[in-house]
């Protein structure tokens, strides 16, 4: 079993992170405010002007512990790697089945019905928590419709129709997505799902997630051998990790759709933390980014057991687990890749 390591973000805007023995230290002003060891450590993710020398980014690059770099309001730029040190052969088999069109349909079968499954649990777990509010039916309803989706995705179909699906269920998903809020919502207020730039708190809040989530499964699929630029749902284009997105469609709804909604009903993000830029853009200020990667670190602590391996694990480990079984499916030890689903 792999070690749970951690990640370091590093927020402080003027920060340098510099190599000092088997240490990472991040120094302000040159005084020293952090030093983690190494072995401790899979990945640094630097928010804004963050520097680091030259001697860590080696150092890191010789372990394996992937360096991210992201504008001050989680925009991902770039990600240093080291040498790849996995399975050629699984590379090679990678790259062919990412060229077969059944194949891909079948994989992006699996991480779409696991995403939708995910989600629909998602808007159960809210039922069963808060009933009998006014929102009920209209999340009854997205239930049942979500359903449907999933019995659509019960066959093998083309991949252009796993898409279509999809991309249905997202919007039926969303849709109901501000009837989770319970506490407040008038501050909170989503009317959909908005990216590039997000437009309200809650899709700031979404997308820098989503972001945390994508660095995650690209250091995993890189820990097995596999490559995260080439997908099967998400079809090749330069600068996007293809295969890091097709895996984090299982655990958007598990890890940061209901990261969102406790951060929101439990008030550990307030209205004032987020900022309008011109143009209506809306950004986390230093302490709610800082209050929200706190808050992402303690979750993926969180213990439980894996429905497919049966095994204890933490919630941080899902993206390596799964990734060692995806692995495990492109080389042919087991009949079908088994996505994570939320029980």
């Amino acid at each position: 079993m792999k070690r749970h390591h951690n990640t370091l973000y590093v927020t402080t805007q003027g920060a340098y992170l510099a190599a000092e023995r088997e240490t990472a230290v991040v120094r302000v002003e040159r005084e020293e405010k952090l030093k983690v060891p190494l072995h401790l450590l899979e990945g640094i993710v630097c928010f804004g002007s963050v520097s680091v020398s030259p001697f860590l980014m080696g150092r890191c690059c010789e372990r394996g512990v992937g360096i991210s770099y992201l504008t001050e309001n989680g925009r991902f730029l770039a990600r240093v790697q080291g040498p790849v040190s996995g399975n050629v052969l699984l590379r090679r088999e990678q790259y062919r089945q990412a060229d077969d069109p059944g194949r891909s349909s079948e994989l992006a079968r699996s991480f779409v019905t696991a995403k939708i499954l995910n989600g629909r649990a998602v808007l159960q777990r809210s039922l069963r928590d808060h009933p009998g509010r006014a929102e009920e039916p209209r999340i009854r309803g997205a239930v049942r419709a979500l359903a449907q989706n999933i019995e659509d995705l019960a066959q093998p179909v083309p991949l252009e129709a796993v898409r279509g699906v999809e991309g249905d269920a997202a919007r039926t998903y969303f849709g109901v997505f501000d009837s989770l809020l319970v506490h407040q919502k008038e501050a909170f207020e989503f009317e959909g799902r908005s990216r590039r730039p997000p437009m309200d708190a809650v899709n700031a809040l979404l997308s820098f997630l989503y972001t945390m989530l994508a660095h995650d499964a690209s250091s995993a699929l890189e820990s097995v051998g596999l490559d995260p630029q080439v997908g099967f749902l998400h079809r090749d284009r330069p600068g996007r990790g293809g295969l890091a997105l097709d895996l984090m469609e299982e655990f958007r709804p598990y890890l940061a759709d209901r990261l969102t909604l406790s951060l929101v009903n439990r008030r550990q993000v307030r209205p004032k933390g987020f900022v309008e830029r011109e143009g209506g853009a809306v950004w986390m200020d230093d302490d709610t980014r800082k209050a929200v990667l706190v808050a992402y670190q303690e979750r993926k602590q969180e213990e439980l057991r894996h429905p497919f391996l049966d095994e204890k694990t933490t919630v941080g480990m899902l993206v390596h687990l799964q990734s060692q079984l995806l692995a495990r499916y492109l080389r042919g030890d087991i009949d079908a890749y088994p996505p994570f689903v939320w029980r």
